[in-house]
């Protein structure tokens, strides 16, 4: 999604000569290297359009091909998407297909339902149209882990690297169902560390955040795949920086973990750097559908680890991402009464006021999801 020229479908004509250059240089790159796994989406824009005009140069038979289509209330939907999207690719096939974003009980109902989203993938796959089947979520780590459960899907696409950890549990579910592990956006969700803060550099060193992540996620078995997201055909350099390091993970990470970990302690208080996110409620459950785990995670990213820009770009998006990046900022605190909701939390009266300060280190311009833009 890095690299494309549009978030909405355009003509090939539309799209500007050097734009379409450095995509194709972009994979060709990753090709030479041996990355062979392209994941694109039907929410991309020009993306699947314009990977068309160079994937049918490729040995096929050397590629993975994955494309995500999100889940609709009517499957015949969800199928004309499908149909879209493989003509874009100019493929006869794609290796994966993702049902993109089982976020909350109406999208799983949407996918897993008898004659839903699923069963058209099926189909497709009987006819030679998908190889295997997965699911890519934002959801809470309860949903993502109820869709692993139903024993449908081949591999899952989610969030996990070091800065969130939550989804842990549907790792460790994935792994009894023997599904495929693809994480998301380790480098852009999981810091913006193409431009980290010098603060963030000095706790990875000798490594990069970039590659320090990569490292951290790869060192865990259960882990298979990490989106690159590459931009440019550079943008690979500093990750297989990584590829020397895999073997002596356990001798390199642990100093690294241990400088986080104080560096928290220190900036936040040990009593809240442990404890912070005990019994805290949902969105859902919470006046106002302020999102209290997610802003508080964010303020404490900021404050200990100076990641303020990636915490400012997340925290705005609350309101505007959907089931996407669910719940609501704190701007309406003196509005709302949280005492019923937080009554099971250690912090209860300390909360509403790190919300207060949150709200002001970091609300600024609303942002759009990518795929609004």
């Amino acid at each position: 999604m890095r690299y494309q020229f549009k978030w909405q479908d355009v003509s090939q004509s539309q799209v500007p000569v050097d734009n379409q250059a450095n995509l194709e240089a972009t994979i060709k790159r990753s090709f030479e290297l041996g990355i062979n796994h392209i994941e694109t989406a039907r929410g991309y824009g020009s993306s699947e359009m314009q990977l068309g005009q160079i994937l049918p140069m490729l040995p096929r038979a050397e590629l993975i091909v994955q494309t995500k289509i999100g889940p609709t209330a009517n499957p015949k939907d969800f199928a004309r998407d499908f149909d879209k999207s493989l003509k874009y690719l100019n493929l006869n096939y794609v290796d994966l297909l993702s049902i993109h974003g089982i976020n909350n009980s109406e999208t799983f109902n949407q996918s897993v339902r008898s004659g839903g989203c699923l069963d058209v993938a099926r189909k497709l796959q009987a006819q030679g149209k998908v190889k295997f089947i997965g699911f890519s979520t934002h959801g809470a780590c309860d949903t993502i882990i109820q869709a692993i459960e139903t024993n449908y899907f081949d591999y899952v696409n989610l969030h996990w690297y070091y800065i969130n950890q939550n989804n842990w549990r549907a790792i460790e579910a994935a792994t009894r169902h023997d599904m495929g592990v693809f994480i998301i956006s380790p480098s852009d969700k999981g810091g913006k560390l193409y431009s980290p803060p010098p603060k963030l550099e000095q706790l990875c060193a000798p490594l990069s955040p970039m590659v320090f992540n990569d490292l951290f996620c790869l060192s865990h078995p259960q882990l298979h795949t990490l989106s690159l997201g590459a931009a440019r055909p550079s943008d690979f350099d500093e990750h297989l920086k990584v590829l020397d390091l895999l073997d002596f993970s356990d001798e390199i990470l642990p100093p690294i973990l241990e400088r986080f970990e104080q560096e928290a302690i220190k900036a936040l208080g040990e009593e809240w750097a442990k404890t912070w996110h005990l019994n805290l409620p949902t969105y859902e459950q919470t006046p106002g559908n302020i999102n209290i785990p997610t802003i508080l995670w964010l303020r404490n990213l900021a404050v200990a680890y100076d990641m303020v820009d990636y915490a400012k770009m997340r925290y705005n998006l609350l309101g505007n991402g959907g089931h996407w990046f669910p719940g609501a900022k704190a701007d309406k605190l003196e509005n709302l009464d949280l005492r019923s909701c937080l009554v099971k939390s250690p912090h209860a009266e300390k909360i509403p006021n790190v919300l207060a300060e949150a709200h002001n280190m970091l609300s600024g311009e609303s942002v759009q999801r990518l795929s609004r833009k």
